[in-house]
């Protein structure tokens, strides 16, 4: 295991294990059995850090909301581990989802909806505290889940919450110990700046992390966003370091294997644009001509940028998780980053 597994959060004095488990499968893909043994297993490989969400499990439904956080509470009630672990979970923002609050009222990042969200978390997780409570997205009109500038602002009722409110709600949470730390997701260097300012002008918490996607075939958040971690310290947790599997190249040419997520699912269209089936090709030849496994490529690319705090990784089966665990080994050497870069050259990010 490599000397710099464990990385600072931030400005919080916490160190995270440089892999973060990923769950939004747990409670639709997974069953709580599934979870556990997860769990069991990264922790036994070092992994402290593991992140959830309240709309969990992924695709959203009614149904199995909330369950992805009962099955990480129940782990945690059955080991004592709570310690051990440094937990993560995220308020949604807004959406057309009406099962996310009692009164059935669509989300907000207001006070009302955070304080009913982080207790019914907290319940579901059996725990008195997060360490890290993360805005799912920014309540207001941003280019969201790959979907362009054109895409409109995402579901609610199409009002905005501003910051500085959203903030007063997280400061009282922080104030009630109920969150140590706050984070934000699939936010803007815009956003990400206003939130430092207030914070240093108003006294109030600091954003520790933002969870965005980044991948091979989404390197967006170099642009705006990487500096942030060497001038602020706020580094980047990534999801979709796979970008959903399809780094893989196991939907190459339309193949469709039974039991994958975009089989079941079909949540893949933010990488299945014009240019990404040309892209993973490319990056596919590089991973067979060092001779290594895609995936572990992919993943450990990730891993070994400056600015990325944690590495998100998600699996539906142990060996998955096995072999993920495994890109630790991978080293990105000069001659692998020539060649990812080349690549890069001549596909830019497809799939933002």
């Amino acid at each position: 295991m490599s000397h710099n597994f464990y990385r600072p959060l931030g400005r919080t004095g916490i160190q995270v294990s440089a892999i973060a488990l990923g769950t939004m499968t747990w409670g639709q893909q997974n069953t709580e059995a599934e979870g556990h043994a997860q769990l069991d297993h990264a922790l036994a490989e070092g992994i402290n850090f593991i992140d959830t969400a309240e709309n969990y499990a992924i695709p959203p439904r009614a149904e199995t909301q909330g369950a992805t956080e009962r099955i990480i509470g129940s782990w945690l009630k059955a080991r004592g581990t709570r310690d051990k672990i440094v937990l993560a979970s995220k308020v949604s923002g807004p959406s057309g989802s009406t099962w996310l609050r009692r009164d059935g009222a669509l989300p907000r990042l207001d006070a009302r909806h955070i304080n009913e969200a982080i207790d019914a978390s907290l319940a579901r997780l059996q725990t008195d505290y997060v360490d890290l409570y993360q805005l799912h997205w920014p309540h207001r009109p941003v280019p969201l889940f790959g979907g362009g500038s054109h895409a409109p602002a995402r579901g609610g009722d199409g009002t905005e919450v501003p910051i500085e409110e959203t903030l007063d709600a997280l400061d009282a949470l922080v104030k009630a110990g109920k969150v140590r730390h706050i984070g934000l997701s699939n936010e803007t260097a815009w956003g990400l700046s206003r939130f430092l300012h207030l914070a240093e002008t108003r006294g109030q918490p600091r954003v520790a992390s933002v969870q965005n996607a980044y991948n091979l075939l989404n390197r967006t958040y170099e642009v705006g966003l990487a500096e942030f971690h060497a001038r602020e310290q706020v580094g980047l947790l990534a999801y979709s370091p796979l970008a959903q599997g399809f780094l893989t190249g196991k939907y190459q040419q339309g193949v469709r294997p039974a039991g994958a997520r975009t089989t079941l699912f079909e949540r893949g269209q933010r990488y299945q644009k014009p240019g990404t089936e040309a892209a993973i090709d490319a990056y596919l030849q590089v991973a067979h001509d060092f001779d290594l496994d895609p995936a572990q490529l992919a993943i450990a690319y990730v891993t070994s940028r400056h600015f990325v705090t944690a590495n998100i990784i998600g699996a539906t089966s142990l060996a998955q998780l096995q072999a993920n665990l495994a890109s630790r080994d991978v080293a990105i050497t000069p001659e692998i980053e020539a060649r990812i870069d080349a690549v890069h050259q001549l596909h830019g990010s497809p799939a933002p």
